[in-house]
């Protein structure tokens, strides 16, 4: 059977498109979409991905959210230090998984970012 390799985009609206995409890039390191056919999209590190279907009343989701991405991180701490640094809030999860370690945060259009540190199986 063919399968598909990981996840070629992920696409949402935004009220500001470009300053948002400016916030992903200089609080996540996330490259915005290449302005020509010549130039790579960002590359991310080969690594777990969870893709899964929730129950429309989730409380995984934001309420009237349609979608939540989680970013894999390789450190949890580093980053959450970074983005305190730059002023944005972010609530860590006190619990250690068996899978990993967690944060969530918001950017500046309100959308949901969980961050993981993988761990187990995964890691």
């Amino acid at each position: 059977m063919e399968r598909v390799e990981g996840i070629g985009g992920l696409f949402f609206r935004a009220r500001d498109p470009e300053a948002l995409a400016g916030w992903y890039s200089a609080h996540l390191g996330i490259d915005p979409p290449p302005e020509t056919y010549e130039s790579s999209s960002w590359r991310q590190a080969a690594g777990p991905t969870v893709f899964a279907a929730l129950p429309a009343d989730s409380d995984h989701l934001a309420r009237g959210a349609g979608w939540a991405v989680t970013f894999r991180v390789r450190d949890l701490q580093a980053m959450i230090k970074q983005l305190e640094d730059a002023g944005i809030p972010v609530e860590r999860d006190p619990e250690a998984y068996p899978n990993g370690l967690f944060a969530s945060l918001s950017d500046p259009e309100g959308h949901s970012i969980q961050l993981w540190q993988p761990a187990g199986a995964d890691a």
